[in-house]
């Protein structure tokens, strides 16, 4: 035997000494392919609502808001009074972004062809052609979407869905990303046809804007006097740069906690006596994408129960049908899922009937989940998904209609 093997073959015979060597810390899960630095995607957020707060005075929740959908790939439905800047918002939010975009003014003569797109058959070639419709853009604006019948309006259902469309056998995919942001007037029913609740369950989250405070309307007539200021606005993001962000969203950590803690509330919709449609599964899946984002603006790479009650009203309200005899007792779906809000125990705060935690605390019965760091790079959560130290982790139980202390913590 040579003796580089023999001393290699003794080598090996020799039992090997213990490692005492510390244990590294697990790492933090990769970030999805194609997302975005985070300092990056702070960055560019930042400067899309700074623009849009040019054109869009005193209403920043509903800028926020409409940037929390675009970047977890979901719809917006902007449902408010005539006049108070539905259109003018989704024109804007269109205009930062240097992607295509389509307007479709619906009518009851509307056609599902003008929207989804339609064979033609060309005389030269002795064949069909396609010619596509106005669904085939980035940002697709539906103004006062109930204006159209129901036929047509069901061209959207798979669009919004599935982002393909499907026409004489034949599936045709949409561009990449692809957002729906349709308005409609919900004082004015005359020749209007109501959306169907899977129509509106399409819809990851609607906006009510409301009038604008006295010092925003000041501003407003100083800045629209003599033009729009949306004509002054220049695309501020690129197409790739989207889904370089919506990848960045799609990697933010969500613990095992927050995701039963979003369970409960649907669950407590389908059961609440004073609803007669409840939380349909994709309204929690699209609560946990939206909430997965609104963590992403905030600077983080994991969300927090206060992600999920911020937008729980705004992405499951329009959702939920209210049973009669509470409806004639005032009840609405915002109003109901504010009580449900308060009566489901939020993660890493006391139960006080049990004396435990909630979900995800250590109390009786409550076991811990490690969360881990974001993927996105952006911070660690603790075991029950909220930070120790982070505003929500141990705040005040929210109040019920009447500003009373709702009702006693379910268990779950």
């Amino acid at each position: 035997m040579h003796p580089r093997e023999t001393l290699l073959a003794g080598s090996a015979a020799q039992p090997q000494a213990p490692s005492h060597r510390p244990r590294s810390a697990p790492e933090a899960p990769a970030a999805p392919e194609g997302s975005m630095a985070p300092e990056a995607f702070t960055a560019l957020t930042q400067r899309i609502m700074a623009v849009m707060n040019t054109v869009i005075d005193g209403k920043e929740e509903s800028v926020r808001l409409a940037l929390t959908v675009l970047l977890a790939g979901g719809h917006l439905l902007l449902e408010d009074v005539p006049g108070v800047g539905k259109t003018l918002l989704a024109k804007t939010l269109a205009r930062t972004l240097d992607c295509s975009v389509n307007r479709i003014q619906f009518t009851p003569d509307l056609l599902p062809s003008d929207i989804t797109g339609v064979s033609i058959f060309n005389q030269s070639s002795q064949s069909f052609e396609f010619r596509p419709g106005a669904i085939f853009a980035n940002i697709v604006i539906g103004d006062e979407i109930n204006r159209a019948s129901a036929k047509t309006q069901s061209a959207l259902l798979e669009s919004m869905a599935e982002h393909q469309v499907s026409v004489d056998g034949t599936t045709y995919t949409l561009h990449e990303p692809f957002m729906v942001v349709a308005t409609q007037n919900p004082i004015e029913m005359a020749g209007t046809y109501p959306l169907p609740e899977a129509q509106r369950d399409r819809f990851m989250a609607r906006i009510s804007m409301g009038y604008p405070d006295p010092e925003a309307e000041l501003a407003m007539l100083e800045s629209h006097q003599s033009a729009s200021p949306l004509d002054a606005v220049s695309p501020v993001a690129s197409v790739d740069q989207v889904k370089a962000m919506v990848a960045t969203v799609s990697g933010i950590h969500v613990a095992p906690a927050v995701r039963s803690y979003i369970v409960a509330l649907g669950q407590a919709t389908r059961t609440s006596p004073e609803l007669r449609l409840g939380a349909s599964p994709r309204a929690l899946l699209q609560l946990m994408r939206a909430a997965k984002a609104a963590a992403a603006l905030a600077g983080r790479g994991f969300v927090l129960p206060d992600d999920i009650r911020t937008l729980a009203e705004p992405v499951l309200a329009h959702r939920l049908l209210v049973e009669r005899s509470a409806a004639s007792r005032g009840a609405t779906p915002a109003s109901v899922v504010e009580d449900i809000l308060a009566e489901v125990a939020v993660p890493g705060q006391p139960d006080r009937r049990a004396g435990a935690f909630g979900l995800g605390g250590r109390g009786a019965g409550g076991t811990g989940s490690n969360a881990g760091a974001g993927a996105a790079g952006m911070g660690a959560s603790s075991s029950n998904g909220v930070p120790a130290g982070t505003p929500g982790s141990n705040g005040s139980r929210r109040l019920g209609r009447d500003g009373q202390p709702g009702k006693e913590a379910r268990s779950v």
